[in-house]
């Protein structure tokens, strides 16, 4: 199946952006890229190590060079970090760049997700779930400000999903 343009997956830690976009480029012959891979790639150090020297806002100017980059890639599927939509430009480059595919769980999922994962910075707190609700609050608008579609990951298997993503792709792509 061959859907023309680039693809960006949004969506908070533990959505699925990771698992699906490698299926889902897989399936569509599309190159995979996920930002934060890229990030660690570049820079020979993780996540987490970046958060403590530099703090989030380092992090993020990091991850807006990286997203800018891959959208000027062609036939792209793109995994965001969750918080990629927090920066102005970030949804900018992704809304005219590409289609965006907000891939929504709810924070329970999340959670259960994410539990015990020391890559995520954000979840070194003594309440990780209580963190998740607040960050869903916070980023859910501006992934629906952006998405051209959204996309319920909770219960699916990562096939279905994949599935249904690239039966819309097609419906809006031959309309």
């Amino acid at each position: 199946m061959r859907v023309a343009g680039n693809i960006f997956l949004v969506g908070l830690m533990g959505a699925g952006k990771t698992t699906v976009g490698k299926l889902l480029a897989k399936s569509l012959g599309k190159t995979f890229y996920d930002s934060d891979h890229e990030i660690e790639q570049r820079t020979g150090v993780n996540i987490p190590l970046i958060f403590e020297l530099e703090g989030e806002a380092g992090f993020r100017r990091r991850e807006a060079q990286v997203i800018g980059e891959l959208a000027r890639l062609q036939d792209v599927v793109l995994a965001t970090g969750g918080g990629a939509v927090l920066l102005p430009e970030n949804r900018h480059i992704l809304a005219t760049r590409g289609r965006v595919i907000y891939l929504h769980a709810s924070v329970d999922e999340l959670c259960h997700r994410t539990r015990g994962d020391r890559n995520r910075p954000l979840l070194q707190t003594d309440d990780p779930c209580g963190r998740l609700q607040t960050l869903y609050q916070q980023r859910d608008p501006l992934y629906r400000e952006i998405a051209d579609m959204v996309v319920d990951t909770g219960g699916q298997p990562v096939g279905a999903i994949v599935s249904q993503i690239e039966h819309n792709l097609t419906c809006k792509h031959s309309m």
